[in-house]
């Protein structure tokens, strides 16, 4: 397949708002497709590389390449070309990869460029994700969505059952069936603002403690025990404490849906990002245990003793797994059986806030009566967290790409010091809708006092309300702290700078949090 289709479909795909015509887009871009495109032309279609992250950002783009007068490319020639991008490495790989990157711009269209920076810089935001490239593989196969689905659930690829069904047509998906051994997507969760509203959603429920840790699915088949992140990666070598606790159990062959976390001494969760730490550790992990073990908390089985749990309720799925898994390594819960009750709710909430003052960052609420919907983020899951905000002024933002070329997007954000001045503590351009994108390049470029071409650095006088997930340590910024997820609520036109929160203020916090 060309690039040059793949890179039409994706901007029909943007240019339009109905699913539908999506769909049909996508579908017909499937049935063009080889088996061998689907796994480069699904992540790409998402705004990933397959390859992940391979060193090359603005200083390499910058300077325009001339490019092609005719469609040549072919997507995996792209594929092949980011893939040797990927592995240079040493002495002199910045120069080598600016001269592998503009020989693939010179041999692109300017349609083609247009997208290939856009993927290189993580700005294709055309909307074709992966619950939509479902829908249109499936039509494009004429076969039903929930078969596409549910083989891309148990799979735990999309691009993998996309080449089996395109190439061998529906016949393929009797492959795809729930494995011990073969990791599939975790159960995700939507967001509700209080637990009153996720109960109210939900109806008869279970509030579970939400865990600041690093999901982990662990399989068992006999004594070979694998152990899987969110993004389907083995971890196994890496958390023997994890495998020992697999191998105690009293089965032989399951599947655990949980988190790793860390405990302090006082049993208070230990924060993220040194939990993120001792999870990374690769050479010396029996070091790395020895200075922060982890635990495992699990919440959920999806396979036991060769019995397939996914379609059971999930007030079952926890009766078997209460069954196999002992409350020490089991996650705490609050049931709410009627939510008429209101002694039941009083229970909730009152489960809510021993949960945060045991220091974990929230609950996720889970329907009693649903299925285990694995690789997607369901409705009967509703995780509840406290919403922390600041009123911090933009000090610069950066001009952006794909969709976003030619208006201000990724702000930097400060909070006031206590020399007058302000301290930088994040980015971020997530919560801007098209109108305010809009709104914000007009205003800031009207306070701007420098435009490098990338960065335009402006007066401090915009304050902007951010809600963000937490505080972590961070090097990289003055204060030693950044903002976790931060994305904007909206512009405060009715305070100026001198009202934003100050820099004291965002340690107290990042102190009350236990200093993540």
């Amino acid at each position: 397949m060309l690039l040059a289709e793949l890179a039409r479909v994706s901007g029909a795909v943007a240019a339009t708002s109905a699913r539908s015509r999506k769909i049909a887009l996508l579908a017909g871009l499937f049935r063009a497709a080889a088996p061998e495109d689907a796994p480069v032309v699904i992540p790409y279609l998402a705004g990933r590389l397959p390859q992940g992250r391979i060193g090359v950002g603005w200083s390499v783009l910058r300077e325009p390449v001339a490019a092609a007068e005719s469609a040549t490319l072919t997507v995996g020639e792209v594929d092949a070309a980011l893939t040797g991008l990927a592995g240079v490495s040493g002495t002199g790989a910045q120069q080598e990869r600016r001269t592998r990157v503009r020989a693939l711009l010179a041999a692109a269209t300017a349609d083609e460029q247009r997208f290939l920076v856009g993927l290189l810089t993580g700005e294709v935001r055309q909307g074709a994700l992966d619950a939509l490239a479902v829908e249109g593989l499936a039509a494009a196969s004429d076969v039903p969505a929930a078969e596409v689905r549910r083989a891309v659930m148990l799979a735990g690829s999309l691009p993998d059952v996309a080449a089996a069904l395109l190439a061998q047509g529906p016949p393929a998906l009797v492959r795809f069936r729930l494995t011990v051994g073969r990791p599939v997507g975790p159960m995700l969760a939507h967001s509700a603002k209080s637990v009153a509203e996720a109960i109210d959603r939900l109806g008869a429920c279970a509030v579970e403690e939400k865990l600041d840790g690093i999901r982990v699915q662990v399989h068992r088949d006999g004594p070979d025990v694998t152990i899987h992140t969110r993004t389907l990666d083995e971890v196994t070598a890496r958390l023997p404490e994890v495998v020992a606790v697999a191998r105690a159990l009293p089965a032989e062959r399951f599947i655990l849906d949980g988190e790793v976390i860390a405990l302090d001494d006082a049993g208070r969760p230990v924060p993220f990002q040194r939990v993120a730490g001792r999870f990374g550790s690769r050479v010396d992990v029996a070091a790395a245990r020895a200075a922060l073990p982890l635990s495992p908390v699990f919440f959920d089985v999806l396979s036991l003793d060769g019995r397939d749990l996914l379609e059971l309720p999930g007030a079952q799925r926890h009766r078997e797994l209460a069954g196999l898994v002992p409350e020490q390594v089991r996650v705490r819960r609050c049931v709410v059986a009627d939510p008429a009750d209101a002694a039941a709710r009083a229970a909730a909430e009152e489960f809510w806030s021993r949960t945060l003052r045991r220091g974990h960052e929230g609950v996720v609420v889970k329907a009693l009566d649903a299925p285990y919907s694995a690789g997607r983020r369901g409705a009967a899951w509703l995780k509840v967290k406290p919403v922390h905000t600041l009123d911090l002024v933009v000090l610069a933002a950066e001009w952006g790409h794909g969709r976003r070329t030619g208006k201000l997007s990724n702000l930097h954000l400060g909070a006031r010091g206590p020399d007058g001045g302000f301290v930088m503590l994040g980015k971020t351009f997530k919560g801007l809708t098209d109108a305010t994108l809009d709104w914000q390049t007009e205003r800031l470029r009207a306070l701007a006092v420098a435009d490098d071409g990338y960065v335009v650095t402006v007066r401090p006088e915009l304050v902007v309300e951010i809600a963000y997930d937490g505080l972590q340590t961070s090097s990289r910024y003055p204060a030693g702290v950044t903002l976790r997820f931060a994305r904007v609520l909206r512009y405060r036109e009715d305070k100026t700078a001198a009202d934003a929160d100050t820099v004291q203020t965002v340690l107290a916090a990042h102190d009350a949090a236990g200093g993540a």
